[in-house]
């Protein structure tokens, strides 16, 4: 498997019986390789690492150098910190930027199962199988004036799920370019929509 970062939740206490929601943030092209304070570059983790503290396990892998993220690399980890902490299996979560938002479509579309909620930004198009996210709640996110990953790509996939009935939210930032992520993550009610979101289970 990979290596990775964890931050702990707001007032977590070794021991606990709580169970607790889990953050699966995949980061983009520019952070792979080795070196793990790379991961803290952008979103939930760099603002994690400048002290903020959130509700829930914030699970950040490194993509190795030269690879892309695999669906069955990140379900191996999940499976392994699922199995070592507290987490409420119902509230499982995976956001990612760029790279990571490719990631995020793609591990959805292997387990959708396993997630209570997907939040992609600005993510490049990738083939789904659309009845796979029927009853995943989706928010996805992308800037209008992205040079790197057009808007475009994230339109092609909304207009597929909802033309298979799949209830989308479709966030575009009419003035971003392709930092879509910075006001996303910086949206309170981003938080409030991902931590209301439960999947059933057995």
């Amino acid at each position: 498997t990979c290596q990775y970062r964890l931050w702990m939740p707001e007032g977590y206490r070794t021991g606990t019986r709580r169970r607790y929601p889990l953050v699966l943030f995949l980061h983009g092209a520019g952070e792979r390789g080795k070196d793990l304070d790379l991961v803290q570059k952008h979103g939930p983790p760099r603002q994690a690492a400048k002290g903020r503290r959130f509700p829930f396990f914030l699970l950040v892998p490194q993509c190795p150098e030269h690879r892309a993220w695999q669906p069955c690399m990140l379900s191996t980890l999940l499976d392994e910190v699922t199995a070592e902490w507290p987490i409420d299996p119902a509230r499982v979560y995976v956001t990612g930027i760029s790279m990571g938002g490719y990631g995020t479509w793609a591990l959805a579309n292997t387990i959708p199962e396993r997630f209570a909620a997907i939040a992609p930004v600005c993510g490049p198009f990738i083939w789904i199988q659309p009845e796979r996210f029927k009853t995943l709640p989706v928010w996805c996110f992308h800037g209008a004036l992205d040079d790197a990953v057009p808007v475009q790509d994230s339109i092609r996939i909304v207009k597929m799920l909802r033309g298979h009935g799949v209830k989308v939210r479709f966030t575009v930032y009419p003035d971003a370019n392709h930092d879509a992520w910075t006001p996303t993550y910086n949206d309170p009610s981003f938080y409030r929509w991902l931590l209301a979101q439960r999947r059933r289970v057995r």
